[in-house]
């Protein structure tokens, strides 16, 4: 009999997609979803390795769900730990059946095929595989594996390899199969999508891509976005849709530290774009991520990142301590900074951008918006990404995968109240 599987999914939208795969895999096999890891004959964690919060998350996950599996049952690790770390995260955990790299999983639940000793050979390229219908009226679809560039702070490419795009026909197929309102486009660096491919093997541009996938479901949205390739034809595409977020990677705005982290800009250029970006659309919702104690980040530094938030008003924004990682340019570099100080200056950002975030929100009280309804009683508009930003409290009875007029009445910090425009009632 093929049997029983349970998933659980840590780190970041594009292991949600792998996952995603991986299900459909398992159950083209012929096994059968359960809810709880006690019921399963495979348990499987797809992990993030990305910093060192992420691997202690991973491997505590792991050894919670070992405990809770049952007699018999197989335990299998697989995502960015398992590639990272895979032999020593074998001998670490014996208590784990199997550690597969990406690619492996679609062979989990079948018969191993490889010699003895060593996992089997994939058949298929998890990137390529397809996957079940969304339950959700949205969904993540990754349209590259890998990265190209070499920031200093991240080790991505050491074990996700260089950029491979996907054939934009193979995309659109997966649109039309998830059978969503909206999707949300997510790859490693976005914007670079089909540059690592001739045109006559199918990959096209991103803003091609963008405006195809567009012509098929309500929403689209771009996660991850390198300043340098936000190009104006991508600006363009991105304003006219019914979707104008711009998710930017920035990272810091500080020129000299940018260039030790080896990215490209600074803060005057990226304020260049987004007003340049606001005059378009007065109405275009940005998010980025800073990271805060990076090797040589200075006071001097720091001001100008508070100062680029105050001056910014971005809708969202995530600040993270800097995680040294192995191999990575950072981790030879001088200038650490202390962890009190570090954390000090982190507190100081995320208070300034809680204020910034709770402004935002204060000023669309009033307005009339257009939600997608995820939940009863849960919706969002084309200013909150799904899983990441705030949400919009609506009405039950607003149905469930649909558009909706609401209009705002309140704002709770992140989140907002919304009532039916169309009855005029709450």
């Amino acid at each position: 009999m093929p049997g029983t599987f349970f998933v659980e999914t840590l780190g970041c939208p594009k292991n949600q997609v792998d996952s995603d795969k991986l299900v459909g895999t398992l159950v083209a096999d012929g096994m059968r979803p359960v809810g709880e890891a006690g019921e399963a004959d495979l348990v499987v964690v797809n992990t993030c390795a990305f910093i060192d919060e992420a691997r202690r998350e991973s491997i505590d996950t792991i050894l919670a769900l070992e405990s809770q599996r049952r007699p018999g049952s197989r335990l299998v690790v697989t995502g960015c730990l398992a590639e990272r770390y895979g032999t020593e995260l074998a001998e670490a955990l014996p208590e784990v059946d199997q550690v597969a790299g990406f690619g492996v999983p679609v062979t989990i639940g079948r018969r191993p095929g490889g010699a003895a000793g060593r996992p089997p050979v994939p058949s298929l390229d998890l990137l390529n595989l397809p996957r079940p219908a969304s339950e959700r009226p949205w969904a993540y679809v990754k349209i590259a594996e890998g990265c190209d560039r070499s920031c200093g702070f991240c080790a991505i490419p050491s074990f996700r390899g260089p950029q491979r795009s996907r054939d934009m026909e193979s995309i659109l197929e997966e649109v039309d199969a998830l059978g969503v309102r909206e999707v949300v486009l997510v790859a490693q660096d976005l914007a670079s999508y089909g540059r690592d491919r001739p045109a006559e093997l199918g990959a096209g541009s991103i803003v091609e891509l963008v405006r195809r996938v567009s012509e098929r479901v309500d929403w689209t949205r771009l996660l991850y976005l390198y300043p340098s390739d936000l190009t104006d034809q991508l600006v363009d595409q991105i304003c006219a849709s019914d979707v104008p977020y711009f998710d930017l990677s920035l990272q810091h705005v500080s020129k000299p530290l940018l260039r030790r982290m080896r990215r490209w800009g600074d803060g005057a250029r990226f304020l260049e774009r987004i007003d340049d970006i606001r005059r378009r659309r007065p109405d275009a919702a940005f998010r980025s991520n800073f990271i805060v104690g990076y090797p040589g980040e200075t006071e001097t530094d720091h001001d100008r990142l508070l100062e680029f938030v105050e001056q910014a008003r971005l809708d969202w924004c995530g600040f993270f301590a800097y995680s040294p990682e192995d191999g990575t340019h950072a981790a030879g570099l001088d200038g650490t900074v202390d962890a009190v100080l570090r954390d000090e200056r982190l507190a100081e950002l995320r208070a300034m951008q809680d204020d910034i975030t709770a402004s935002r929100r204060d000023e669309l009280i009033g307005a009339t918006v257009r939600v997608l309804v995820d939940r009863p009683g849960e919706a969002r508009s084309a200013r909150e990404a799904p899983e990441i930003d705030g949400i919009i409290e609506v009405p039950d009875h607003l149905a469930v995968g649909e558009l909706h007029d609401v209009h705002i009445v309140d704002a709770l910090g992140p989140d907002l109240v919304g009532v039916d425009v169309a009855v005029g009632r709450g």
